[in-house]
């Protein structure tokens, strides 16, 4: 907000073998919305996995990518 920017959108996508995301979904997407201060149908919540291979596939951890449009704010 600082250099007036706000935010448009976000993308989230969980990587990890358990726990399973689809009973925590709209709960995260509406927790993000209204941390970033946008309308919950801007912000995407989705999960994979890797199939059992790495750090995630043996369930030591979780991994996270997220994208967050960031466009020019009200002047």
């Amino acid at each position: 907000a600082g250099h007036g920017l706000v935010v448009s959108n976000c993308d989230l996508t969980l990587v990890g073998e358990r726990p399973r995301i689809t009973p925590h979904r709209e709960a995260l997407r509406g927790n993000l919305a209204r941390l970033l201060g946008v309308p919950t149908g801007r912000v995407s919540v989705k999960a994979t996995t890797t199939e059992g291979l790495g750090f995630t596939g043996r369930r030591e951890g979780l991994a996270a990518l997220a994208v967050v449009v960031l466009v020019d704010g009200p002047e």
